[in-house]
């Protein structure tokens, strides 16, 4: 039976060759969007994005004037592909999108995480988009600050089902993040240094190619500390592999500098397994995102509550460059079977509410139908930093 819903060309940065977030994100709306009953082409784009090379964009150009015409009674008045474009490749080429806007071809940006670099090409690419979905909260608060654009809908990731990990005796902690000098790996291990006097071990899991000095880095750094026995970096891990570590955790962190959102934390939560993360990142935002809120966010004044339905399942640390305030909690954590245990329970309670990836999907597909009477499911809260507490 052909689909029945729209047609989506969905373009995407072919130059991102570890497992990021953004490329989980993009695969798995791909797979659930025809799962709904569109009819999806996925494109990846080779290039030096963000911006591109004067080849690159004309490349990406080709693929926003290719409109494919659509059977009669498609999905929107035009009769067109919808052209739905990753941040990275559009935003840092609004030329491409405003002549696309130009020949009546507007395309959609799916907005992982502002660009950083290039603000004016940035906010031009914004202005040439049909809309804005944003993948998060903090996205979409981010070219708010950046460029006054509220016009930005939200289509949070989804998580898929994990069984609950066991854990390890003793506790065993893990990152998985690509070893990157962003995810600041490098804090987490000067916290453990100090730990040693308590039982435990870490690993921290990740593509060590995207970097691969400062992946380097880290694994003389665990020699330098006398971590070896303790700590192992076995680079990126799928399929059995992950998943036995994913079972063996008791803890998980993602303290990158700078975080959109952070599916490893949902997908630590999918399993049962709390989370540390950095404040003032929207890795505050996943790590509420199982939890039944009373008033909007969490309860930074209730911190400690005992209901696991409305505790939050770790914490967020305000970290600098020192390491002593995560070496502070991973303390406490290690050293305090209750604490241990409310975080558990928490994660344990959480894991039951997290949204799938079918419910991205559905967002998706309501924000870029042609009647415009629907809203996104997810909530948008303009506030980038949450304070959460343990």
């Amino acid at each position: 039976m052909p689909p029945s819903g729209p047609r989506i060309r969905l373009v995407v940065p072919g130059n991102v060759r570890h497992n990021s977030g953004g490329n989980v994100y993009n695969a798995a709306l791909a797979r659930e969007l025809a799962t709904q009953g569109a009819e999806v082409e996925t494109c990846p784009l080779d290039g030096g994005w963000p911006v591109g090379s004067r080849e690159d964009r004309r490349r990406l150009a080709g693929l926003l004037g290719d409109s494919g015409r659509a059977p009669a009674g498609a999905y929107n008045q035009a009769g067109d592909r919808i052209t739905l474009v990753d941040g990275l490749l559009a935003c840092g080429a609004p030329e491409e999108l405003e002549a696309a806007a130009a020949a009546g071809r507007p395309v959609w940006i799916l907005l992982h995480m502002p660009l950083g670099t290039h603000p004016d090409r940035e906010h031009r690419a914004l202005d040439a988009a049909a809309g804005v979905i944003c993948t998060s909260g903090s996205a979409a608060a981010g070219i708010r600050a950046r460029h006054g654009f509220d016009a930005a809908r939200v289509a949070l990731p989804g998580t898929g089902p994990a069984p609950l990990a066991g854990g390890s005796q003793p506790p065993h902690l893990i990152a998985v993040a690509a070893l990157l000098p962003n995810k600041d790996q490098s804090l987490l291990l000067d916290a453990l240094a100090g730990l040693t006097g308590l039982p435990w071990t870490a690993s921290l899991v990740g593509s060590d190619t995207a970097d691969p000095v400062y992946a380097a880095q880290l694994r003389d750094t665990v020699e330098r500390l006398g971590l070896q026995h303790r700590v192992s970096v076995p680079g990126e891990l799928r399929g059995a592999a992950l998943e036995a570590e994913w079972a063996a955790a008791n803890l998980s962190l993602l303290i990158s500098r700078a975080e959109t959102y952070g599916l490893a934390v949902t997908e630590s939560l999918a399993r049962g397994i709390p989370v540390v993360v950095r404040a003032g990142t929207g890795a505050v935002e996943a790590l509420a995102a199982g939890v039944r809120l009373e008033s909007g966010r969490p309860d930074s004044n209730r911190p400690d509550t005992a209901d696991p339905e409305t505790a939050v399942p770790g914490t967020a640390v305000a970290l600098a460059a020192d390491a002593a305030p995560l070496a502070g909690v991973l303390r406490r954590w290690l050293t305090d079977p209750g604490l241990r245990s409310r975080w558990r329970a928490a994660a344990v309670a959480a894991r039951g509410r997290l949204p799938g990836w079918d419910a991205t999907a559905r967002t998706v597909l309501s924000i870029i139908s042609a009647d415009g009477t629907a809203t996104p499911q997810a909530r948008v809260d303009s506030t980038a930093e949450q304070a959460v507490g343990e």
